[in-house]
């Protein structure tokens, strides 16, 4: 027996990544190049292939771990003769189907047979088969390498599958359901109804080939932004939202974070108009708990959270990504200035950990440094609101007789209607303008 260590090799800056899929289990006959795992940051999912050929013996990791380069990840004994498996078919089943006894498809288990003996299974039909692979929705699907190539091999349209795992990640269980699922009760009528729809059975936006009409570029989309679009489209077809609008007078504020500057200076922070509010949608949230919470699976009760945890969204160069600060309610005005200027730092340096990135239970969309007057954010499901700030500007304000210039801030909570009605969106706004207006009354 010899016994070698296989270890994470070169992932270039990744550290501390998570084991979020385990491919291989002790005992197992494994190739070179074969996939031992699969990590996930929060800017990319990637496998991590065996460097030698043999058997494994014990496995040194679990999932969650959080691994780095020179990670151990298995031991495995080189001495026994690994054979690649052939191209992966399906055995016909007995004659008597009631009989057939339930068996897991896995690349690893299912053994290969004579092209005669093939059991009809659904593949890529003619273009005119409503059964057609989709490869743009076969592309956009959720799924690591691996389960890719399972479904390839099946001939499964993983546009089709719905994902059980995390943040709607399709499994190689979910492939195997769905293969289960054809096989006894045909296509679902979604799938089968149009040639052209989702798995959700939405139309798809008809291909078109721009280059017809003029010289084009073609550039991928950054990680983030086809997590984060996953997760919006997720959250808009789930939620129906509504975006309530309003103004705070900020004008006093203003002043008072001006103020502030020098005493900022010496903590080395600089107090933004973020910062403010952070505090006030903490106290509203505390007025107004509904809004601090969220539905639970069976879509019948309500959690309510007791902690106020607020994520922010920050710009970056390859998009939006929204790092959370925690227990705002019991930070100072400056601790949360040095902690919004850390972590919009690590934001844009890519440095974010996932725990970074969790346990919100409202969100603040800023654009004030930017521009525009109003927008409509798309809730961060599973939380219920989440409000949107514009750039402020000066308007004149009809006040004791006469118009006065007011520096007025646009805000827009967008919210789900299913918990929140529109009479509380609007007690909502209102008292989160009653804040900024005069924020002595935080003390309140």
């Amino acid at each position: 027996m010899a016994i070698e260590e296989i270890k994470v090799p070169d992932i270039g800056d990744f550290k501390n990544v998570a084991i979020i899929e385990l491919l291989v289990n002790v005992g197992d006959s494994i190739t070179v190049d074969q996939s031992l795992l699969t990590l996930e940051s929060d800017k990319a999912t990637m496998e991590i292939p065996s460097s030698k050929a043999g058997v494994v013996k014990e496995l040194k990791v679990k999932l969650g771990d959080k691994i780095s380069e020179g990670s151990l990840i298995l031991l495995l004994d080189v001495a026994e003769t690994v054979t690649a498996t052939a191209p992966v078919l399906i055995a016909p089943a007995p004659a008597a189907p009631a009989q057939r006894p339930e068996a897991t498809l896995t690349p690893s288990s299912i053994e290969a047979v004579e092209p005669s003996e093939l059991l009809p299974i659904p593949v890529p039909a003619p273009s005119s088969d409503p059964l057609v692979l989709d490869e743009g929705g076969f592309k956009r699907a959720y799924a690591t390498p691996s389960v890719r190539r399972f479904a390839r091999i099946l001939g499964v349209d993983l546009g089709k599958v719905t994902g059980s795992g995390r943040s709607g990640r399709i499994l190689e269980q979910d492939v195997q359901a769905f293969v289960k699922k054809v096989l006894t009760e045909g296509m679902p009528a979604a799938a089968s109804s149009a040639p052209m729809s989702t798995g959700s059975g939405i139309p798809e936006i008809p291909a078109v080939d721009f280059s017809k009409f003029g010289e084009i570029e073609t550039r991928p989309l950054s990680r983030i932004k086809k997590l984060s679009g996953t997760s919006l489209h997720r959250s808009w077809l789930n939620v129906p939202h509504v975006t309530q609008f309003d103004d705070a007078d900020i004008t006093d504020l203003e002043q008072f974070r001006k103020d502030l500057a020098e005493e900022g200076k010496k903590h080395n922070v600089k107090v933004t108009m973020l910062t403010f509010l952070l505090k006030a949608c903490a106290a509203a949230l505390k007025q107004y708990p509904d809004f601090n919470a969220s539905l639970d699976p069976s879509k019948e009760n309500l959690i309510l959270k007791k902690y106020f945890h607020i994520g922010v969204a920050v710009d970056t160069p390859d998009g939006l990504v929204v790092p959370v600060i925690r227990d705002v309610n019991q930070k100072g005005l400056f601790d949360l200035a040095a902690e919004l200027g850390e972590i919009s730092k690590k934001a844009r340096d890519k440095k974010l950990s996932a725990a970074d990135m969790q346990g919100a239970s409202f969100t603040i969309s800023s654009l004030g440094g930017i521009g525009g007057t109003a927008f409509t954010p798309i809730v961060n499901a599973p939380e219920v609101a989440i409000l949107g700030v514009s750039k402020s500007s000066m308007k004149p304000v009809y006040q004791d007789g006469q118009f006065v210039p007011r520096l007025i801030l646009p805000l827009s909570l967008s919210y789900d209607h299913r918990v929140i009605d529109g009479a509380a969106a609007a007690r909502f706004t209102n008292y989160l303008g009653f804040i900024l207006s005069d924020v002595r009354r935080l003390l309140l």
